[in-house]
């Protein structure tokens, strides 16, 4: 593989890790192509941003292919993660800090599956105020660090499948397949409300993105470490 091949474009399938936001998997991909082929630039970019403490597939396209993004993202997501009830943070993750506590005592599992379903099909949203969404021009997470409160408007989304895989009170795995916009944060805000308690999202995993699958997914330093030693004979 030469510098040409990425410039002609590339999809690279990236297991993002914990902690990394979706922007330092870009940058890490880049400057390794960079690094190696010894050129000063090249366009990288990825369909689908996923939170810093979400993991899993991230969608990174290079040179022409980057064109592709917009279609990329459009795709059905697959996520399958964690909900804890009984608690609601502002940031409705682990971001924050929790803000409120509620009682999961009347709580079964049957009403926990129910649950789930009122969720299926086309349905209105609100994101969350801690969300890279612009208002004004300005990112709605830093009005929410500097304590405003900012109206946010609705938004129509589209679940297509919530399977609750696991259930141990307070927490509630899941498996869940979306249209794209979907904040799966919201979900499990939404979720507690619906069971007349809290609930925040504790864990999340991409697993698919349209046809991409996690499974032909390599790790940032996976793919530096490739390009390293790629013999450029």
């Amino acid at each position: 593989m030469q510098a040409e091949d990425f410039k002609n474009g590339q999809i690279i399938i990236v297991d993002k890790p914990l902690g990394w936001t979706s922007f330092q998997v870009v940058n890490k991909l880049r400057w390794a192509i960079r690094q190696k082929f010894r050129i000063k630039k090249i366009k990288v970019g990825h369909a689908g941003t996923l939170d810093p403490l979400a993991t899993g597939l991230l969608v990174v396209c290079t040179g022409k292919f980057t064109k592709k993004i917009n279609e990329f993202q459009s795709e059905s997501k697959e996520y399958t993660g964690t909900i804890t009830l009984g608690a609601t943070t502002p940031s409705y993750d682990l971001e924050t800090e929790v803000d409120q506590v509620f009682s999961t005592s009347h709580i079964t599992q049957k009403n926990i599956q129910e649950a789930s379903k009122t969720f299926l099909g086309k349905i209105q949203q609100t994101p969350p105020l801690y969300s890279a969404i612009k208002k004004d021009g300005i990112r709605l997470y830093e009005l929410a660090r500097k304590g405003e409160n900012t109206e946010i408007n609705s938004r129509e989304i589209e679940i297509f499948s919530f399977d609750i895989t696991q259930i141990e009170i307070p927490k509630v795995k899941f498996k869940i397949v979306c249209s794209k916009g979907t904040y799966i944060r919201s979900i499990a805000n939404d979720f507690g409300k619906t069971l007349q308690s809290g609930a925040h999202l504790t864990e999340l995993r991409r697993t698919k993105s349209g046809d991409f699958d996690l499974s032909n997914a390599v790790s940032p330093e996976e793919f530096a470490e490739t390009i390293k030693n790629i013999s450029l004979l």
